[in-house]
């Protein structure tokens, strides 16, 4: 697992990667205003983004011991267990998935599940478990990777979810307009 910290603005964002053998899982705090809400998807959201990608391994840029270039690829899936900013703390009223990546890199739709907004954590281990829809495709050694790693990796989604509730995280911007924004690695 990797952790690393970026600063934008006055607030920070956090990245964990966890890294398999082809195959990564990211997660990230985000502050999102969308530009092109849907109806009821108005407003400033926050909370955590997890994207299953593709890991690229680049050739050495020097000897042996030098650091191994490594690229977060395609995206295969992703979840965000979002929130209303203004909402209820909790509330989950904006967590949903994308099943699958369009031309690529953008995602399909987003996708409520009632599932998802009510355990959303819960519903993140069951996902990483049973590993359906686009994670099947997977390597087979990444799967197994995956399961195991899941545990850990619901921990630092339910991490990342307290400091976005303590304000530490997924904050918004003070340096840049609010009708539309998108704070966090992912």
């Amino acid at each position: 697992m990797m952790e690393a910290e970026s600063t934008s603005g006055e607030g920070a964002s956090m990245l964990y990667v966890f890294g398999f053998d082809q195959t990564g899982v990211l997660l990230s705090d985000l502050y999102f205003v969308d530009p092109n809400p849907a109806k009821g998807q108005e407003g400033p959201e926050h909370g955590v983004r997890l994207e299953v990608r593709e890991l690229e391994r680049g050739e050495l840029k020097g000897s042996i011991y030098s650091a191994q270039p490594i690229a977060a690829g395609r995206p295969i899936w992703r979840v965000d267990l979002l929130e209303s900013v203004d909402g209820r703390p909790g509330s989950f009223d904006r967590t949903h998935h994308h099943p699958e990546f369009t031309a690529g890199w953008d995602p399909s739709a987003r996708k409520f599940e009632r599932e998802l907004s009510a355990e959303p954590l819960k519903w993140l281990a069951e996902r990483l478990d049973v590993l359906d829809g686009p994670l099947e495709e997977l390597p087979e050694g990444d799967k197994k990777a995956l399961r195991a790693a899941a545990p850990e990796i619901v921990e630092a989604a339910g991490r990342l979810l307290e400091r976005v509730r303590a304000g530490e995280l997924g904050v918004a911007p003070t340096d840049m307009p609010l009708k539309d924004a998108r704070v966090g690695w992912l």
